[in-house]
């Protein structure tokens, strides 16, 4: 069987999985590559690697695309890594700049902001813009909270509009993968998730930021029901954008 390319962000979320893969059989079955996440979507959406842990606001765009994992990186509420960051208070926002490397995470901004907050707001990716509030993403975002006069966890938000948790990313498949490999990968993700505590061993301590909290709490990794109803749901919102 040819190797299986796979494109997964670079980001602390991913660690967990990232450890499990190169501690796994599957690791042979493989050609891994990092990257960010609008990165891994369009490496997906061309067709330059056949499984992409991609922001979930790409799926639509993935040709046959199949969510094949039953792990994900989501949240039920606060994620503590996803976030408007705001000068002002959230009904006074009028100018958002976007984060380059985001792609789920703008639209659920855009999401949030329409519906449910019922602000009309610009969007911009004009790095240089004054903004009155900006989304930013993973690891850029730790300890940095208490940097803005408001910062809204978009996980917290979602969670406070919908009731539900919200689905960030999944591993998808631009073509038909054999079971038995799924079988392996998944067993191997769930190995990596299962050995947290030895990978938050090799992660460096950040300012004013709990990485132990973050990986062991705040991120939740297995894609239930609830998980995939959430993306059913925030689809149709973009849809509507």
């Amino acid at each position: 069987m040819n190797k299986i390319k796979i494109s997964a962000v670079a980001y602390t979320n991913t660690k967990p999985f990232i450890y499990g893969i190169e501690h796994s059989e599957v690791k042979d079955l493989i050609d891994l590559t990092l990257d960010i996440p609008s990165d891994c979507a369009a490496k997906l959406i061309s067709g330059q690697v056949d499984v992409g842990l991609i922001p979930v606001a790409a799926i639509p765009d993935v040709p046959n695309a199949e969510i094949i994992a039953d792990y994900c990186i989501g949240s039920k509420g606060a994620v503590n890594s996803v976030f408007i960051f705001s000068k002002v208070p959230v009904a006074e926002i009028k100018t958002v700049k976007l984060d380059r490397e985001s792609r789920t995470s703008n639209n659920l901004a855009k999401v949030l902001l329409k519906f449910y907050w019922k602000q009309e707001a610009v969007f911009t990716t004009d790095l240089s813009a004054e903004t009155d509030a900006m989304v930013l993403i993973g690891d850029r975002t730790f300890g940095k909270r208490d940097d803005y006069a408001y910062a809204y966890d978009m996980g917290e938000e979602w969670m406070n509009f919908t009731g539900l948790p919200f689905l960030y990313a999944a591993w998808v498949a631009n073509k038909s993968i054999p079971a038995e490999f799924i079988g392996t990968f998944n067993k191997a993700l769930k190995s990596g998730l299962d050995s947290r505590n030895e990978v938050l061993k090799m992660l460096p301590a950040v300012p004013n930021f709990d990485v132990e909290d973050y990986l062991l709490h705040k991120l939740d990794f297995e894609l239930t029901d609830d998980k995939r109803e959430a993306l059913a749901l925030f689809l149709s919102y973009i849809s509507k954008l």
